[in-house]
């Protein structure tokens, strides 16, 4: 099995927002805002190639898009899906497994490519998507508050294309890649844990966006159940801690990857290193 970053690029989010009922004299300190509020995070995903599979998991926000919905998001950075995989010597054709943590446009942008006025079709189109189908269900018959994250164009293309694959219940998706799922966030947050080599890497998605957020009480404003996460965030970083699983960052701009340690003040961040220095 072997294990590379995908850089998609970065996109800017309020502080506020990211960090929820935190006071920005607190989470500035940790992770810095521009004069308009702004915080600056990754969209940083992960393929997993394991003999002739080749799993993404998630892939940015794409850019179909009109220039009226991106500039909301001042998106940066040199970094694309397709030079990513470019510099690997692949395309979105040799993707083989699109799992997709959850259906906000920030993670699942890059599924759909516009092909037309109003034309749509798999980005990739030899692979499968798989989505929690609690995810799904939830993202298809959309709640107003989070509504505004899950685009129809993101979405529905991959139910039309028959190329969707719901997952029902936690467990292996494949050899040494098992999924769970998660609620404070969105309903069916499906987060991968990778077997590599003895250790356990857990792309850890809106979990936990950055180690800023390693806090239990630093939960942002986005998610839908915050009580739960806050639980979720708790039960996470015990078995984490145990078990010493390197959390993959998809959000953290400063930071690919870290481990996690209890102290008297309750779970900290332990070490934060680049995903290189365990491959």
């Amino acid at each position: 099995m072997d294990l590379h970053i995908i850089e998609t690029g970065n996109l800017k989010l309020d502080g506020g927002a990211m960090f929820g009922v935190v006071p920005k004299t607190i989470w500035q300190k940790v992770y810095p805002a521009d004069e308009n509020n702004l915080c600056n995070w990754s969209m940083r995903c992960l393929l997993v190639v394991d003999g002739d599979r080749k799993i993404l998991i998630d892939n940015g926000i794409g850019d179909k898009q009109d220039e009226k919905f991106l500039k909301h998001y001042h998106l940066n950075g040199e970094a694309s899906l397709e030079n990513s995989l470019a510099d690997l010597g692949l395309s979105k054709d040799d993707i083989t497994d699109m799992v997709l943590t959850h259906l906000h446009f920030d993670h699942c942008g890059g599924s759909i490519i516009k092909v037309g006025e109003d034309e749509y079709q798999p980005a990739f189109k030899n692979a499968r998507y798989w989505i929690s189908k609690p995810q799904w269900e939830w993202a298809t018959h959309p709640n107003r508050r989070e509504k505004a994250s899950f685009l129809k164009e993101n979405i529905f293309p991959i139910e039309e294309s028959g190329q969707l694959k719901l997952v029902e219940t936690e467990g292996e998706l494949f050899p040494n890649f098992h999924v769970r799922f998660y609620d404070g966030h969105t309903d069916g947050q499906m987060l991968p844990f990778i077997n590599y080599n003895g250790k356990t890497i857990v792309f850890v998605s809106d979990l936990l966006p950055s180690t800023a957020h390693v806090p239990l009480p630093y939960v942002m404003a986005f998610d839908t159940k915050p009580l739960v996460t806050l639980k979720e965030k708790e039960s996470f970083f015990k078995e984490a801690i145990e078990n010493n699983y390197v959390l993959f960052l998809e959000h953290d701009l400063y930071h690919q990857c870290c481990t996690i340690e209890q102290t008297e003040k309750g779970p900290a961040v332990k070490d934060t290193f680049e995903l290189a220095a365990i491959l």
